[in-house]
Protein backbone atom coordinates (compact mmCIF):
# COMPACT_ATOMS: atom_id res chain seq x y z
CA UNK A 1 0.00 0.00 0.00
CA UNK A 2 1.47 3.39 -0.98
CA UNK A 3 -0.14 5.37 1.85
CA UNK A 4 -0.68 5.28 5.62
CA UNK A 5 -3.40 7.72 6.59
CA UNK A 6 -4.05 9.66 9.77
CA UNK A 7 -7.45 9.67 11.48
CA UNK A 8 -8.14 6.15 10.16
CA UNK A 9 -8.32 7.53 6.63
CA UNK A 10 -6.76 5.35 3.94
CA UNK A 11 -6.62 5.52 0.19
CA UNK A 12 -5.41 3.12 -2.46
CA UNK A 13 -5.34 3.76 -6.19
CA UNK A 14 -4.60 1.02 -8.72
CA UNK A 15 -4.44 1.73 -12.48
CA UNK A 16 -8.04 1.36 -13.54
CA UNK A 17 -9.49 0.91 -10.02
CA UNK A 18 -10.44 3.45 -7.35
CA UNK A 19 -12.01 2.34 -4.04
CA UNK A 20 -13.92 4.87 -1.93
CA UNK A 21 -15.79 4.36 1.35
CA UNK A 22 -17.23 6.15 4.41
CA UNK A 23 -17.84 4.94 7.98
CA UNK A 24 -21.55 4.33 7.41
CA UNK A 25 -21.57 2.99 3.88
CA UNK A 26 -19.31 1.83 1.11
CA UNK A 27 -19.21 3.38 -2.29
CA UNK A 28 -17.27 1.82 -5.09
CA UNK A 29 -16.31 3.50 -8.33
CA UNK A 30 -14.75 1.17 -10.86
CA UNK A 31 -13.33 2.35 -14.14
CA UNK A 32 -11.96 -1.02 -15.22
CA UNK A 33 -12.37 -4.13 -13.09
CA UNK A 34 -11.34 -7.31 -14.83
CA UNK A 35 -10.62 -9.51 -11.79
CA UNK A 36 -13.48 -9.75 -9.22
CA UNK A 37 -11.08 -11.28 -6.70
CA UNK A 38 -9.34 -7.88 -6.38
CA UNK A 39 -12.52 -6.38 -4.96
CA UNK A 40 -12.95 -8.96 -2.21
CA UNK A 41 -9.27 -8.77 -1.23
CA UNK A 42 -8.95 -5.03 -0.96
CA UNK A 43 -12.42 -4.49 0.50
CA UNK A 44 -11.58 -6.77 3.41
CA UNK A 45 -8.34 -4.96 4.21
CA UNK A 46 -9.19 -1.29 3.69
CA UNK A 47 -11.13 1.34 5.65
CA UNK A 48 -11.64 3.90 2.91
CA UNK A 49 -13.23 7.34 2.73
CA UNK A 50 -14.32 9.63 -0.07
CA UNK A 51 -10.99 11.42 -0.23
CA UNK A 52 -9.42 11.71 -3.65
CA UNK A 53 -12.15 13.76 -5.31
CA UNK A 54 -11.59 17.02 -3.35
CA UNK A 55 -7.92 17.34 -2.42
CA UNK A 56 -6.95 20.92 -1.57
CA UNK A 57 -3.24 20.70 -0.91
CA UNK A 58 -0.34 18.31 -1.41
CA UNK A 59 3.01 18.78 0.22
CA UNK A 60 6.23 17.00 1.20
CA UNK A 61 7.68 17.36 4.70
CA UNK A 62 11.46 16.95 4.94
CA UNK A 63 13.69 16.41 7.97
CA UNK A 64 17.31 16.84 6.84
CA UNK A 65 20.55 15.75 8.49
CA UNK A 66 24.19 15.65 7.43
CA UNK A 67 24.19 12.34 5.51
CA UNK A 68 20.54 11.77 4.63
CA UNK A 69 17.00 13.08 5.06
CA UNK A 70 13.56 11.64 5.81
CA UNK A 71 10.53 12.67 3.74
CA UNK A 72 6.78 12.11 3.84
CA UNK A 73 4.16 13.00 1.24
CA UNK A 74 0.85 14.39 2.50
CA UNK A 75 -2.49 15.70 1.23
CA UNK A 76 -5.53 17.33 2.82
CA UNK A 77 -9.09 17.50 1.51
CA UNK A 78 -12.03 19.85 2.02
CA UNK A 79 -13.16 17.83 5.06
CA UNK A 80 -9.80 18.57 6.72
CA UNK A 81 -8.86 14.90 6.50
CA UNK A 82 -5.11 14.41 6.20
CA UNK A 83 -3.30 11.69 4.32
CA UNK A 84 0.38 11.11 5.07
CA UNK A 85 2.59 8.50 3.46
CA UNK A 86 5.12 6.33 5.23
CA UNK A 87 8.58 7.83 5.68
CA UNK A 88 11.27 7.34 3.07
CA UNK A 89 14.99 7.96 3.53
CA UNK A 90 17.25 9.45 0.85
CA UNK A 91 20.93 10.35 0.69
CA UNK A 92 21.72 14.02 1.16
CA UNK A 93 23.52 14.37 -2.18
CA UNK A 94 22.69 15.07 -5.81
CA UNK A 95 21.93 11.43 -6.59
CA UNK A 96 19.61 11.22 -3.59
CA UNK A 97 17.91 14.47 -4.61
CA UNK A 98 16.95 13.09 -8.01
CA UNK A 99 15.70 9.86 -6.49
CA UNK A 100 13.69 11.82 -3.92
CA UNK A 101 12.10 14.07 -6.54
CA UNK A 102 11.08 11.07 -8.64
CA UNK A 103 9.51 9.48 -5.54
CA UNK A 104 7.62 12.64 -4.56
CA UNK A 105 6.19 13.22 -8.03
CA UNK A 106 5.06 9.60 -8.28
CA UNK A 107 2.85 10.09 -5.20
CA UNK A 108 1.09 13.28 -6.22
CA UNK A 109 -2.62 12.80 -6.71
CA UNK A 110 -3.05 15.57 -9.28
CA UNK A 111 -0.65 17.15 -11.73
CA UNK A 112 -2.78 20.31 -11.74
CA UNK A 113 -2.26 20.88 -8.00
CA UNK A 114 1.25 22.15 -7.15
CA UNK A 115 3.47 20.23 -4.75
CA UNK A 116 5.24 22.25 -2.06
CA UNK A 117 8.37 21.06 -0.27
CA UNK A 118 8.64 22.11 3.37
CA UNK A 119 11.72 21.70 5.57
CA UNK A 120 13.00 23.17 8.81
CA UNK A 121 16.32 24.92 9.26
CA UNK A 122 18.99 22.37 10.25
CA UNK A 123 22.23 24.32 10.25
CA UNK A 124 23.40 24.17 6.63
CA UNK A 125 22.37 20.58 5.86
CA UNK A 126 19.07 21.58 4.25
CA UNK A 127 20.52 24.19 1.90
CA UNK A 128 21.67 22.00 -1.00
CA UNK A 129 18.28 20.30 -1.23
CA UNK A 130 16.45 23.64 -1.01
CA UNK A 131 18.50 25.14 -3.85
CA UNK A 132 18.09 21.96 -5.92
CA UNK A 133 14.28 21.98 -5.61
CA UNK A 134 14.07 25.72 -6.26
CA UNK A 135 16.18 25.35 -9.42
CA UNK A 136 13.67 22.77 -10.66
CA UNK A 137 10.85 25.30 -10.31
CA UNK A 138 9.13 23.88 -7.22
CA UNK A 139 7.81 25.84 -4.27
CA UNK A 140 10.14 25.54 -1.28
CA UNK A 141 9.28 26.61 2.26
CA UNK A 142 11.88 26.82 5.03
CA UNK A 143 10.51 26.99 8.59
CA UNK A 144 12.29 27.95 11.79
CA UNK A 145 12.81 24.99 14.19
CA UNK A 146 11.02 26.70 17.09
CA UNK A 147 7.78 26.84 15.08
CA UNK A 148 7.95 23.11 14.34
CA UNK A 149 8.87 22.36 17.96
CA UNK A 150 5.94 24.34 19.34
CA UNK A 151 3.55 22.75 16.84
CA UNK A 152 4.78 19.26 17.80
CA UNK A 153 3.79 19.94 21.42
CA UNK A 154 0.16 20.25 20.31
CA UNK A 155 0.19 16.74 18.83
CA UNK A 156 -0.11 13.45 20.66
CA UNK A 157 3.33 12.21 19.63
CA UNK A 158 5.56 11.53 22.63
CA UNK A 159 8.63 10.18 20.85
CA UNK A 160 11.06 12.07 18.65
CA UNK A 161 12.62 10.33 15.64
CA UNK A 162 13.45 11.44 12.12
CA UNK A 163 10.33 9.78 10.60
CA UNK A 164 8.15 11.38 13.29
CA UNK A 165 9.76 14.77 12.68
CA UNK A 166 9.04 14.42 8.96
CA UNK A 167 5.41 13.62 9.80
CA UNK A 168 5.15 16.67 12.08
CA UNK A 169 6.58 18.95 9.38
CA UNK A 170 4.15 17.51 6.81
CA UNK A 171 1.12 18.06 9.04
CA UNK A 172 2.34 21.57 9.89
CA UNK A 173 2.62 22.37 6.18
CA UNK A 174 -0.83 20.98 5.41
CA UNK A 175 -2.53 22.99 8.14
CA UNK A 176 -0.74 26.33 7.79
CA UNK A 177 -0.49 28.95 5.09
CA UNK A 178 3.25 29.37 4.57
CA UNK A 179 5.38 31.84 2.65
CA UNK A 180 7.51 30.46 -0.16
CA UNK A 181 11.28 30.75 0.20
CA UNK A 182 13.41 32.42 -2.44
CA UNK A 183 17.21 32.21 -2.39
CA UNK A 184 19.14 35.46 -1.84
CA UNK A 185 21.37 36.88 -4.54
CA UNK A 186 24.98 35.63 -4.62
CA UNK A 187 26.13 39.12 -3.61
CA UNK A 188 24.00 39.10 -0.45
CA UNK A 189 25.08 35.54 0.39
CA UNK A 190 28.74 36.57 0.12
CA UNK A 191 28.24 39.67 2.30
CA UNK A 192 26.35 37.68 4.94
CA UNK A 193 29.06 35.02 5.13
CA UNK A 194 31.81 37.64 5.43
CA UNK A 195 29.95 39.71 8.01
CA UNK A 196 29.29 36.66 10.20
CA UNK A 197 32.95 35.65 9.93
CA UNK A 198 33.88 39.18 10.99
CA UNK A 199 31.62 38.94 14.06
CA UNK A 200 33.05 35.52 14.98
CA UNK A 201 36.66 36.77 14.73
CA UNK A 202 35.89 39.88 16.79
CA UNK A 203 34.40 37.64 19.48
CA UNK A 204 37.54 35.48 19.45
CA UNK A 205 39.71 38.59 19.77
CA UNK A 206 37.77 39.68 22.85
CA UNK A 207 38.22 36.25 24.42
CA UNK A 208 41.98 36.24 23.76
CA UNK A 209 42.36 39.76 25.19
CA UNK A 210 40.55 38.69 28.33
CA UNK A 211 42.82 35.65 28.62
CA UNK A 212 45.93 37.83 28.29
CA UNK A 213 44.60 40.19 30.94
CA UNK A 214 43.98 37.27 33.32
CA UNK A 215 47.44 35.82 32.71
CA UNK A 216 49.12 39.16 33.39
CA UNK A 217 47.54 39.38 36.84
CA UNK A 218 47.91 35.70 37.76
CA UNK A 219 50.33 34.62 40.50
CA UNK A 220 52.36 32.56 38.05
CA UNK A 221 52.24 32.65 34.24
CA UNK A 222 54.57 31.25 31.62
CA UNK A 223 55.67 34.22 29.48
CA UNK A 224 55.56 32.04 26.38
CA UNK A 225 51.79 31.61 26.87
CA UNK A 226 51.28 35.38 26.68
CA UNK A 227 53.57 35.62 23.63
CA UNK A 228 51.57 32.97 21.77
CA UNK A 229 48.31 34.68 22.60
CA UNK A 230 49.62 38.02 21.37
CA UNK A 231 50.71 36.37 18.11
CA UNK A 232 47.21 34.93 17.87
CA UNK A 233 45.78 38.43 18.34
CA UNK A 234 47.88 39.75 15.46
CA UNK A 235 46.76 36.88 13.21
CA UNK A 236 43.10 37.48 14.07
CA UNK A 237 43.49 41.19 13.36
CA UNK A 238 45.11 40.38 10.03
CA UNK A 239 42.17 38.17 9.05
CA UNK A 240 39.68 40.85 10.12
CA UNK A 241 41.46 43.41 7.94
CA UNK A 242 41.27 41.00 5.00
CA UNK A 243 37.53 40.52 5.55
CA UNK A 244 36.89 44.26 5.71
CA UNK A 245 38.86 44.78 2.51
CA UNK A 246 36.89 42.03 0.76
CA UNK A 247 33.57 43.50 1.92
CA UNK A 248 34.60 46.95 0.74
CA UNK A 249 35.53 45.61 -2.71
CA UNK A 250 32.21 43.80 -3.01
CA UNK A 251 30.22 46.94 -2.24
CA UNK A 252 32.40 49.13 -4.45
CA UNK A 253 31.57 46.78 -7.32
CA UNK A 254 27.96 47.97 -6.86
CA UNK A 255 28.24 51.77 -6.67
CA UNK A 256 24.51 52.31 -6.06
CA UNK A 257 24.55 50.17 -2.91
CA UNK A 258 27.71 51.77 -1.54
CA UNK A 259 26.25 55.26 -1.93
CA UNK A 260 23.13 54.20 -0.01
CA UNK A 261 25.30 52.82 2.79
CA UNK A 262 27.09 56.16 3.13
CA UNK A 263 23.68 57.81 3.57
CA UNK A 264 22.76 55.32 6.29
CA UNK A 265 26.01 56.06 8.14
CA UNK A 266 24.96 59.71 8.49
CA UNK A 267 23.12 58.47 11.61
CA UNK A 268 25.40 59.21 14.55
CA UNK A 269 26.37 55.90 16.14
CA UNK A 270 26.01 53.79 12.98
CA UNK A 271 29.22 52.82 11.21
CA UNK A 272 29.78 51.06 7.90
CA UNK A 273 30.23 47.58 9.34
CA UNK A 274 27.02 47.90 11.40
CA UNK A 275 25.05 49.00 8.35
CA UNK A 276 26.54 46.17 6.28
CA UNK A 277 25.61 43.54 8.89
CA UNK A 278 22.01 44.82 9.06
CA UNK A 279 21.69 44.83 5.26
CA UNK A 280 23.22 41.37 4.91
CA UNK A 281 20.94 39.83 7.55
CA UNK A 282 17.79 41.43 6.09
CA UNK A 283 18.64 40.83 2.41
CA UNK A 284 18.71 44.62 1.98
CA UNK A 285 15.14 44.76 3.36
CA UNK A 286 13.87 43.12 0.18
CA UNK A 287 11.06 41.14 1.86
CA UNK A 288 10.29 43.65 4.61
CA UNK A 289 6.79 45.11 4.17
CA UNK A 290 6.35 46.96 7.46
CA UNK A 291 8.27 48.28 10.45
CA UNK A 292 6.51 45.88 12.83
CA UNK A 293 7.59 42.94 10.66
CA UNK A 294 11.20 44.15 10.73
CA UNK A 295 11.19 44.59 14.51
CA UNK A 296 9.72 41.11 14.95
CA UNK A 297 12.31 39.61 12.59
CA UNK A 298 15.06 41.13 14.73
CA UNK A 299 13.47 39.77 17.92
CA UNK A 300 13.08 43.30 19.34
CA UNK A 301 9.28 43.13 19.60
CA UNK A 302 7.77 43.62 23.04
CA UNK A 303 6.24 40.61 24.82
CA UNK A 304 3.60 41.33 27.45
CA UNK A 305 2.93 39.01 30.40
CA UNK A 306 -0.46 39.99 31.77
CA UNK A 307 -3.48 37.97 32.88
CA UNK A 308 -6.31 39.39 34.98
CA UNK A 309 -4.74 41.28 37.87
CA UNK A 310 -1.31 39.85 37.17
CA UNK A 311 1.18 42.28 35.67
CA UNK A 312 4.26 40.30 34.73
CA UNK A 313 7.59 41.49 33.45
CA UNK A 314 7.62 42.97 29.95
CA UNK A 315 10.51 41.74 27.80
CA UNK A 316 11.51 41.48 24.16
CA UNK A 317 10.84 38.20 22.38
CA UNK A 318 14.42 37.48 21.20
CA UNK A 319 12.73 35.13 18.68
CA UNK A 320 14.50 36.63 15.72
CA UNK A 321 17.84 37.25 14.11
CA UNK A 322 20.43 37.43 16.88
CA UNK A 323 23.06 38.94 14.57
CA UNK A 324 20.92 42.06 14.12
CA UNK A 325 20.48 42.48 17.88
CA UNK A 326 24.21 42.02 18.49
CA UNK A 327 25.09 44.48 15.74
CA UNK A 328 22.84 47.18 17.23
CA UNK A 329 23.83 46.89 20.90
CA UNK A 330 27.11 48.84 20.86
CA UNK A 331 25.87 51.42 18.31
CA UNK A 332 22.90 52.05 20.62
CA UNK A 333 25.28 52.81 23.50
CA UNK A 334 27.28 55.12 21.24
CA UNK A 335 24.13 56.84 19.98
CA UNK A 336 23.01 57.53 23.55
CA UNK A 337 26.17 59.62 23.96
CA UNK A 338 26.67 61.23 20.53
CA UNK A 339 23.17 61.42 19.02
CA UNK A 340 21.09 64.12 20.69
CA UNK A 341 17.72 62.63 19.73
CA UNK A 342 18.69 59.15 20.95
CA UNK A 343 20.12 60.66 24.11
CA UNK A 344 16.79 62.41 24.78
CA UNK A 345 14.88 59.18 24.10
CA UNK A 346 17.09 57.24 26.51
CA UNK A 347 16.79 59.90 29.26
CA UNK A 348 13.01 60.13 28.81
CA UNK A 349 12.51 56.37 29.22
CA UNK A 350 14.76 56.22 32.29
CA UNK A 351 12.89 59.14 33.87
CA UNK A 352 9.61 57.20 33.38
CA UNK A 353 10.96 54.32 35.47
CA UNK A 354 12.39 52.06 32.76
CA UNK A 355 15.67 50.39 33.61
CA UNK A 356 18.66 51.42 31.55
CA UNK A 357 18.87 48.14 29.66
CA UNK A 358 15.24 48.42 28.52
CA UNK A 359 15.85 52.02 27.46
CA UNK A 360 18.95 50.94 25.54
CA UNK A 361 16.93 48.27 23.70
CA UNK A 362 14.37 50.92 22.77
CA UNK A 363 17.17 53.04 21.28
CA UNK A 364 18.45 50.02 19.34
CA UNK A 365 14.95 49.43 17.98
CA UNK A 366 14.74 53.11 16.96
CA UNK A 367 18.09 52.87 15.16
CA UNK A 368 16.91 49.81 13.23
CA UNK A 369 13.77 51.66 12.09
CA UNK A 370 15.90 54.63 11.05
CA UNK A 371 18.25 52.45 8.99
CA UNK A 372 15.26 50.85 7.26
CA UNK A 373 13.63 54.23 6.54
CA UNK A 374 16.77 55.83 5.13
CA UNK A 375 17.52 52.78 2.99
CA UNK A 376 14.03 52.51 1.52
CA UNK A 377 13.79 56.25 0.79
CA UNK A 378 17.44 56.57 -0.31
CA UNK A 379 17.88 59.64 1.89
CA UNK A 380 20.26 61.07 4.46
CA UNK A 381 19.66 61.64 8.15
CA UNK A 382 19.51 65.12 9.62
CA UNK A 383 19.74 65.63 13.35
CA UNK A 384 17.76 68.86 13.85
CA UNK A 385 15.10 68.36 11.20
CA UNK A 386 12.29 69.80 13.33
CA UNK A 387 14.25 72.89 14.38
CA UNK A 388 15.65 73.74 10.93
CA UNK A 389 13.66 72.94 7.84
CA UNK A 390 16.06 71.41 5.29
CA UNK A 391 16.23 72.64 1.72
CA UNK A 392 16.43 69.10 0.46
CA UNK A 393 12.96 67.60 0.82
CA UNK A 394 14.40 64.08 0.62
CA UNK A 395 16.03 64.38 4.03
CA UNK A 396 14.29 62.26 6.68
CA UNK A 397 13.48 63.23 10.23
CA UNK A 398 15.01 61.15 13.01
CA UNK A 399 11.47 60.44 14.20
CA UNK A 400 10.75 58.41 11.07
Amino acid sequence: MPYRFTKSVQYLEIPGVIFLTTESRVKLRVKILKLPILFSYFFSHLKLRNFILNILKQTVGIDASMDDFEARFGTIDSNQDECISKAEKFDNNFKGFNKFLKWALSLRTSKLLPVSFVMEVTGVYHENLAYFLHSKGFQVVIVLPNKIRNYAKSLETKSKTDPIDAMVITRFALERKLTAWSPPEPFIRAIKELSREYVALKTMMTEVKNQIHAKQFANFTDKNVIKRKRRLLKELQKQIDEILMQIKKLFQSKPGLYEKITKVTTIKGIGEITAIIILAETNCFEHVTSISQLISYAGLDVVLNESGKKKGKTTISKKGNKFIRRALFMPAMSACRSNQKMKETFAHLVSKGKNKKAALIAVARKLLVLIYTLWKNDTEYIQDYKRTKPENKNLVTCNA
